[in-house]
């Protein structure tokens, strides 16, 4: 089976509530989908999710990276030796983690296919649902409550609030969410890179009473050495997110002892076959693993449960960036009831257009 035409195309998405973290505002998304094709019939979809404060692309960087790199290096290959293909992009397109996690979606999606299995099952199948946080952006406490009390009618059980914005306003959000909404419901935190190691000391102080399940990236992402002094100096577990960026970031948060969870995103680390190394370099540490999210489709939601299906050290969850993407053309790749994933049980990722 080898790869016979490829092409991509730019979707994008307004988010049916713009929401606001530590640095920016978000209204809108646009996503990049790849469609490769096989002189066995068979199609493999990926799709990446550009983020230019995180992963450094924009949309169109994708495309180009796509159109003028990825698809010719890869047409007239095999897509079942996908571990080469991954590899040897990652050499050709280095600082385009999300054009490469496209590809690898792809590529792994066409061997789902082929094999007529779900692509869950064929990389481990270690589980067959995970429960989801769903998160909350920066808002007044009244906005806030009145969004929790929404989700929470919809079934989900685990909320995450974003913040780093103000410690003050921060420590009366958290502590008003947790008086709403009673000790059962699980609370995360998230502070995007908007604390000194002072503040964020003073903020898990101050929030004791609230039983945060974990403090998500309170320093910036420059500076490795901050994460690991908060993490030493505080009792709430802390979770590098924008400080894992690769495999060779996995080993030096686990080496140093800067964390003591990770979260993987697809399009940061580059897919799925990088995001299961890292994941061995975790659980050998003993961190556990979350798989987080981008505002991403339905598609690349796909893939990152997949990858929580495959592993059991990834325990965690934040897949929701999809929940308020409006004309999603794969909005239907992944299922949701009551705050749980479950893939839909389709050959590959699961999905067709």
């Amino acid at each position: 089976m080898k790869i016979v035409a490829a092409e991509c195309w730019p979707v994008q998405m307004p988010l049916a509530e713009p929401y606001t973290i530590a640095y920016e505002t978000i209204s809108s998304a646009t996503n990049v989908f790849l469609r490769i094709e096989t002189d066995a019939g068979v199609c493999g979809y990926g799709c990446a999710a550009p983020d230019q404060p995180v992963t450094g692309e924009t949309p169109e960087g994708v495309v180009r990276d796509l159109r003028d790199v990825a698809i010719p290096w890869i047409t007239g290959r095999e897509p079942l030796r996908y571990a080469a293909l991954v590899d040897e992009l990652a050499e050709q397109l280095p600082a385009s983690p999300s054009a490469r996690a496209a590809v690898d979606m792809a590529l792994l999606d066409a061997m789902g296919k082929h094999v007529g299995q779900p692509l869950w099952k064929l990389l481990g199948g270690y589980r067959e649902r995970i429960r989801t946080s769903v998160t909350i952006g920066v808002m007044p406490v009244s906005e806030m409550l009145e969004r929790a009390r929404m989700l929470l009618g919809r079934g989900f059980t685990c909320l995450k609030l974003k913040g780093g914005v103000n410690v003050d306003e921060d420590v009366e959000r958290v502590l008003a969410l947790r008086s709403a909404v009673g000790p059962h419901t699980e609370l995360r935190f998230d502070a995007n890179q908007g604390y000194t190691v002072e503040q964020a000391s003073t903020f898990v102080d101050r929030v004791r009473s609230a039983n945060l399940e974990l403090l998500e990236q309170p320093t910036p992402s420059g500076s490795p050495d901050l994460l690991g002094r908060v993490t030493q100096a505080v009792s709430l577990p802390v979770m590098a997110d924008e400080s894992l960026m690769s495999l060779r970031d996995a080993f030096r948060l686990a080496r140093e002892d800067l964390a003591d969870m990770v979260n993987v995103k697809l399009m940061k680390v580059g897919g799925i076959f990088e995001a299961l190394q890292i994941n061995a370099v975790a659980r050998s540490a003993r961190l556990e693993v979350m798989v987080g999210c981008m505002d991403e489709a339905g598609l690349a939601i796909a893939a990152g449960l997949t990858y929580a299906l495959a592993r059991r050290n990834v325990v965690y969850a934040d897949l929701d960036g999809h929940l308020d993407l409006v004309g999603d053309p794969s909005h239907n790749a992944v299922i949701l009831r009551d705050g749980v994933l479950y893939p839909t049980g389709k050959p590959g990722l699961g999905w067709e257009p």
